[in-house]
């Protein structure tokens, strides 16, 4: 079994502004987490993932800004200190919009070898047809990068996502046709869609 290690905040990290208080964090905290994560277990490949941060967004403004340019620089410095100790894990690192949006892959990615960029394409954020949204917003990374979705799911019944079966088949045969690895979001009594 392998373990993916995640920074599991949601929010801004560059200006310091978080969706709910209790993923605020500091950019000081996130490099010592990774530093100390790093130093512990290089040599190991049970955690065979590193994923920096979980969700970076700006919710529509209520979270300040950052350019992706900002947020490239510091996935980049915590590459730099997690390869300083361990260079042999797979670093994964997300898009904005919730880790949704890879576009600005098109014209910066991240400049480190062997990492892999994630997306978590959940029902609500695009609206049918799917599947040329997803092409736009982050399946074409698929045809130049590694690209892991880390975070995905749909309810059985209508609860309020979508038409969840139709949704999950669609998603799931999208993420197979481009080689896409993909996580399952979650197996938990309280956290939702499970």
């Amino acid at each position: 079994m392998y373990v993916m290690i995640d920074w599991h905040s949601i929010g801004n990290l560059k200006m310091g502004l978080f969706q709910d208080p209790m993923y605020i964090t500091t950019e000081q905290e996130t490099y010592e987490f990774w530093r100390t994560i790093a130093r512990h277990f290089q040599g190991h490949n049970t955690p065979a993932f590193y994923e920096l941060f979980n969700e970076p967004t700006l919710f529509s403004g209520q979270l300040g800004r950052m350019s992706w340019s900002e947020w490239k620089t510091i996935n980049e410095n915590m590459i730099t200190v997690i390869r300083a100790f361990d260079p042999e894990k797979i670093i994964l690192v997300a898009g904005l919009d919730w880790a949704y949006d890879l576009t600005p892959l098109l014209i910066e990615p991240i400049d480190a070898p062997d990492i892999c960029y994630v997306s978590h394409p959940y029902p609500h954020k695009r609206t049918k047809p799917f599947e040329p949204k997803w092409e736009e917003n982050f399946g074409f990374a698929a045809s130049r990068y590694p690209v892991v979705v880390t975070e995905f799911s749909f309810t059985l019944g209508n609860e309020g996502i979508a038409d969840n079966g139709e949704y999950g088949k669609a998603i799931i045969q999208y993420m197979e046709a481009k080689g896409m690895s993909w996580i399952g979001w979650v197996f938990d009594p309280e956290w939702n869609p499970g």
